[in-house]
């Protein structure tokens, strides 16, 4: 989705399920933090906000956006959650880093919800710059954060109306 055309944060409330019944992982990065703390605080806000209790949340922090994918994979194993948020920030810089990073964690969140069955969110920013990340958490183009919360509601939901 092109964010010059959405803002991540505009929704209909209405059309979100309730969450009061549902448990949330979160594994955010460390590396930074500037930008993902600000998607954490989002996505945290928009799931209280949905009916999910604070005790069904759980928030684990990584070194960086290269480990979302081991942190998701322990919070699935070790943990009772529905879906699981990835919240990272990968800032082009002047080496191919930024490519080989921002491919291996496409690849380990898409592989982890073939391997699971369980959903696990995709909240990476893939910015070519600061700004570009400040304006996707909470800046002019809304938060991904936000996003990511209301994406792991819906598939939570999708789910348990398949399991019935």
């Amino acid at each position: 989705m092109a964010t010059n055309l959405k803002n991540l944060s505009d929704y209909n409330s209405s059309e979100i399920p309730d969450a009061k019944d549902m448990k949330f992982g979160i594994v955010v990065a460390k590396w930074n933090y500037e930008i993902t703390g600000s998607l954490l605080k989002g996505a945290k806000e928009t799931l209280l906000k949905h009916g999910c209790e604070e005790k069904n949340i759980v928030i684990k922090h990584v070194p960086g956006s290269f480990e979302l994918t081991l942190g998701a994979q322990f919070l699935a194993e070790y943990t009772n959650v529905d879906a699981i948020i990835c919240l990272g920030c990968v800032i082009q810089g002047e080496t191919r880093h930024f490519d080989f990073i921002c491919h291996g964690v496409t690849q380990g969140i898409t592989s982890l919800n073939m391997t699971y069955n369980l959903p696990f969110i995709f909240g990476l920013l893939t910015t070519d710059n600061q700004q570009q990340a400040i304006d996707r958490a909470g800046g002019k183009h809304g938060n991904k954060g936000d996003e990511a919360a209301v994406t792991a509601i819906q598939m939570v939901e999708m789910k348990k109306s398949l399991e019935k």
